[in-house]
């Protein structure tokens, strides 16, 4: 039997932080009540589209029950009450206040459901100057700094190709704080109130920038720290086909070992060694090779080298097959199957597969 079997979720959230954290509940046994408006989730009208149906929304929302409801109906509010009063965790992602001029916030429902669990995801949190302040993933990265240490340049700025707030900054850690509240409410017979805010984890991800402004007294630069382009240990490096190689060889004994295959002489490999230097070296020396030569040559060396994989041909890596990295599926209307969401689950955790 997977662990939350039995628990009730009756979840207010749209687009994708809330749904994905709703997702994972589901996902290890829990009973998912979606709530949504009138016109249905936005995420509904997101491509790809397939016979009109968002497969994006059928990927988050696989497994839930749906129910269309216009909250500002006192109609709609009161035929809640008997899923609120069932309801072991409640998931909102209005702006605060927003559920209590409902008449669904948690004091209200606390009152005649003690037990359960509420959770608010919202981008800056339920207080400070910035929580009522519209935003997106990329507004939440930005505000902490985040997307300051690597943005490519302004002559050539790129966009992070993971919604890294919304995800790890509000799914995950609202999965995270629920399961806590599940243990607390263990001990206690007591529900409680979680705040999320979107913003505050990519302070996490920060930890490396914000021990380099604390030692040297001056913010990061773009691109050149040890993570985000600064060293040659830990870097992308073209090819003579245009793709890339990824060499995160951060320990000396990786380091020495991908040296050697490609012949870096000592004097480069030495930590007083310039890094534009050694960057420029290792460069033109990968360039000169397509992606399937330093495929052949680097990656059984086991020194954390490896060629960037296309997402089409991750999807068909022995690995990630085995492991079932993309194999879940869901169908939509019309009996089409897309890919489900993978949630990092246990496995030993998890509803059997649909």
């Amino acid at each position: 039997m997977p662990p939350l079997a039995g628990l009730y979720v009756v979840d207010f959230t749209t687009l994708l932080p809330g749904p994905f954290a709703s997702l994972m509940l589901a996902e290890a046994g829990a009973e998912i009540l979606k709530i949504e408006p009138p016109r249905g989730d936005d995420m509904r009208r997101f491509p790809p589209l397939v016979n009109g149906e968002s497969a994006a929304f059928a990927a988050l929302n696989a497994g839930k029950t749906f129910l269309r409801l216009d909250l500002k109906d006192p109609a709609a509010i009161a035929g809640l009450k008997p899923h609120l009063e069932r309801a072991d965790i409640i998931l909102e992602q209005f702006r605060p206040g927003v559920m209590d001029r409902l008449g669904l916030g948690y004091q209200t429902i606390r009152a005649f459901n003690p037990r359960v669990i509420y959770c608010s995801i919202t981008g800056y949190g339920q207080t400070g100057p910035r929580a009522n302040e519209a935003g997106h993933d990329l507004n939440y990265i930005s505000r902490t700094g985040m997307l300051s240490l690597s943005t490519g340049g302004a002559d050539k700025p790129t966009l992070p190709p993971l919604l890294a707030a919304d995800i790890a900054g509000g799914s995950f850690p609202a999965m995270i704080n629920i399961l806590l509240g599940l243990r607390q409410r263990d001990q206690t017979g007591e529900g409680c109130y979680i705040d999320i805010a979107m913003a505050d984890t990519p302070a996490s991800f920060a930890w490396h920038a914000a021990a380099t402004l604390a030692v040297s007294g001056r913010s990061p630069l773009d691109g050149a720290e040890l993570f985000t382009g600064g060293s040659p240990r830990y870097h992308t490096y073209p090819t003579l086909d245009r793709r890339l190689v990824a060499v995160g060889a951060l320990e000396d004994k990786f380091w020495n070992v991908f040296c050697d295959a490609i012949g870096v002489p000592e004097l480069l490999r030495v930590p007083s060694a310039p890094p534009a230097t050694v960057i420029e070296f290792i460069s033109q020396i990968i360039a000169t090779k397509p992606a399937r030569h330093w495929k052949q040559v680097l990656e059984p060396l086991d020194a954390c080298v490896c060629v960037v994989a296309t997402l089409e041909e991750a999807t068909t890596d022995p690995h990630f097959i085995l492991r079932g990295l993309f194999s879940r599926r869901t169908k939509l209307a019309d009996g089409t199957e897309v890919p489900c969401a993978h949630v990092p689950v246990a496995a030993a955790f998890r509803k059997k597969p649909r």
